[in-house]
């Protein structure tokens, strides 16, 4: 809503950096108190959420210049700027770099990809608190309930806007809590992985319906993220088939060693 916050000499301290700041240390903060609840390297908790800052920026430029691809060709220097960012592209490059970085430290990557998604969804929670501040990822003008930002915001001022910036932060902290809940007191703690992809998959497509910045790409019918998203929640049921195959499997042995 107000993005810049303070501002001393040249440096301006904006709204939208500070939120995503807090989000990593509130990652890093919970993050390292898991792992010492669950008996975890803390040290390669901080170590893995470098790497995916790292993979998951990265990702999430790379998705957006795709998305843009032929736009990028004609001016490249606006897409490689510090706007312009695709959330799912983010996630996905997270994803690869935690694989790889456990793959060569010898990680049990399961375990700790199960212990790190709630941060995720936290931090993103956060995140979205920044974007209303910006203004970014605004919704769509709307006759009902809505809140109009001010001149000099990314979002249009004077009209009544969907706060779906703040819907998302909402959804964002609620999946943090159920997935939360489930790595330290769920039954099948195994399955936060699957959860994640499964209820933000659903969640984000929804809430793209009442997006209303078209600079975010389409592809076909869908915005570039809902048609992610459909991928996104087959992948999460797909890894709930896989781990309730396991579990299956485990009883199985079990049942068949006994005397």
């Amino acid at each position: 809503m107000y993005n810049d916050w303070l501002t001393i000499g040249p440096i301006t301290i904006h709204g939208y950096g500070v939120m995503i700041a807090v989000g990593i240390l509130m990652a890093f903060f919970v993050g390292e108190k898991q792992a010492k609840k669950h008996n975890m390297d803390a040290n390669q908790v901080d170590n893995l959420i470098f790497v995916c800052l790292a993979t998951g920026f990265l990702g999430s430029k790379i998705t957006y210049i795709l998305t843009n691809w032929q736009a990028f060709l004609l001016n490249p220097k606006p897409y490689l700027g510090a706007d312009g960012w695709v959330v799912w592209g983010g996630i996905i490059g997270g994803l690869i770099g935690a694989f790889a970085w456990c793959k060569w430290r010898k990680l049990d990557y399961k375990g700790y990809l199960n212990l790190l998604f709630p941060e995720v969804a936290l931090a993103q929670g956060f995140g979205r608190i920044g974007c209303f501040f910006a203004g970014c990822c605004y919704g769509k003008e709307t006759h009902g309930i809505g809140l109009k930002f001010p001149s000099g915001s990314l979002a249009p001022s004077g009209v009544t806007l969907v706060p779906t910036q703040l819907i998302s932060s909402f959804g964002d902290f609620v999946l943090f809590y159920i997935l939360f809940r489930n790595f330290n007191e769920g039954k099948h703690p195994e399955d936060t992985d699957a959860w994640y992809l499964i209820l933000y998959s659903v969640g984000r497509f929804v809430v793209e319906m009442f997006r209303g910045d078209e600079i975010r790409g389409h592809i076909g019918i869908f915005s570039t993220s809902q048609f992610i998203s459909i991928f996104m929640f087959a992948a999460g049921l797909i890894l709930l088939y896989l781990h309730q195959k396991d579990r299956d499997e485990t009883k199985s042995q079990l049942a068949g060693g006994a005397v």
